[in-house]
Parts: C-alpha cells; structure tokens; sequence
C-alpha cells in the first residue's frame, strides 16, 4: 500500500510543478531565416513539428528542425541551460504536417508528446510529436500509433534514440544518455 501511496504522491508533486512551468519569453516567429542549430539547413524547406529554444541573455533563438532535435537539445550537457523558454510546434492547431505554422508554439515544458508513431521529423528520423492538449495527442496516437506521454515523463532514450533515429552523434554525446 505504501509503494502506491507515495507514486500518488509523486504523481501529484509532479502535476503541480506542470502547472508551475512558465516561459519567461514569448516565442520568435519562424521565418526563412531560421537555420537549425544541428543541421544547418532552412527549417521551412522541412515537414513536422519545429522548436526553438529562447536563451535567458536575450539572443535570437536556437532553431530545431524537429520537435525531437528541440528535446534532444535539453537534455545534452554541452548545451546551454540559461534558457527563458522552450518551444515546440503545437501540432494541435497546425494546418497539416508539411506546414506546422509560423506561431503554433507551445511551451516544450506543457506539452504532451506522441512518442513511437509511425510520424517522420524534419530530417526523416523518427519523431516525437507535439500537442498543447492531451485530447489531440491521444487523438493522434490513436491514428498515427505510439504513446503519449508528457515532457517530464520523457527519457534520454526515447529522445536521443538510436541507430536511424539519432537526432545526433551518440559518439559526441554518449554520456547526455547517462
């Protein structure tokens, strides 16, 4: 009975500090300029959900050219950490998968996420797809395949990956996984 009790708990800590997860700057709007931070590459010229991440010393945003990329980047040691904010596309409210939007963000911290869809990213990898509300990820899952869970709920490995779905060099990045 205790082992529940205390997940309960757990669960419930953890719902609170959901709620408590506010971005301290407003996303960018994505344009033609964007260039992802680990490809190099226009992120317009790719499907699927995009992120950036909006540093605390007011410089542009790094830009992702995938939601998983965008993940990939907050949980590697390297990578900065003084972010204000981190944002996926909302594929909620986006028109379709080849045009997520130019504003459809929503905070990486608040949004639930599909993980093992049949779903492609921007650079073909395997994707975790990005919702504002649990209703439309569950609605895409149910279509699409794959689990929902929430961005606290997410592992190294379900982001980082493996094989084809690496969003980055696990030889540079082998101890982010640890």
């Amino acid at each position: 009975m205790k082992p529940i009790l205390l997940a309960a708990l757990l669960a419930l800590s953890l719902a609170g500090c959901r709620e408590e997860t506010v971005a301290s700057a407003p996303p960018a709007t994505l344009t033609a300029e964007a260039i992802g931070r680990y490809c190099g590459m226009n992120l317009i010229e790719h499907d699927g959900p995009k992120g950036q991440v909006v540093l605390t010393e007011g410089h542009d945003p790094f830009w992702f050219s995938s939601a998983r990329d965008t993940l990939a980047f907050t949980m590697m040691p390297d990578e900065p950490k003084d972010y204000a904010a981190v944002y996926v596309s909302d594929m909620a409210r986006a028109d379709n998968w080849d045009d997520p939007g130019a504003d459809n963000w929503v905070e990486a911290r608040q949004a639930f996420y599909v993980h093992g869809s049949n779903a492609r990213g921007g650079m073909g990898g395997s994707e975790i797809v990005p919702f504002s509300t649990r209703e439309a990820a569950d609605s895409f899952a149910a279509e699409k395949g794959g689990t929902v869970l929430a961005f606290a709920d997410l592992t190294p490995e379900q982001v980082l990956g493996g094989g084809d779905e690496m969003a980055v060099d696990p030889e540079d990045h082998e101890h982010a996984m640890h």
